[in-house]
């Protein structure tokens, strides 16, 4: 498994996690954490929401960057952007706003599918090399 393929994975999940501890700013996802036993993540609410979350997005949009520029496929390269993009822009831009919610939820949403599709589905790598 490439490297690529373990740092997505890894911001995907860790992106998620960092969500559900978060349950006065995600209520559905916060109480979807409590119910699976992360609760004990709340006193690190402040840390996971303003450092970790987008950062971990962050990392997930380099990472989806550089597949997409490596492996060049359009559809699945801006889809793979897209989630981390609306996770970024709903936690550092339109947050006040109460439709930002939404946004980060479909954000979130689209990071997994991507990431499972990832695992089920990888792209693949052209061995034929055209020589001039």
């Amino acid at each position: 498994m490439s490297v690529t393929r373990v740092l997505d994975k890894t911001s995907s999940l860790g992106a998620l996690v960092s969500a559900m501890s978060c349950a006065g700013c995600f209520p559905a996802l916060g109480s979807l954490g409590a119910a699976i036993g992360l609760g004990f993540l709340g006193q690190y609410e402040g840390f996971l929401f303003h450092k970790l979350l987008p950062g971990l997005a962050a990392l997930a949009f380099l990472v989806n960057a550089w597949a997409w520029y490596r492996h060049r496929q359009f559809t699945r390269g801006l889809l793979s952007l897209l989630g981390p993009v609306a996770v970024l822009v709903a936690l550092l831009l339109v947050w006040r706003y109460d439709w930002s919610i939404y946004l980060f939820y479909a954000g979130i949403a689209l990071m997994l599918v991507m990431s499972i599709l990832d695992l089920f589905r990888p792209v693949k790598v052209s061995t034929c090399r055209t020589s001039s």
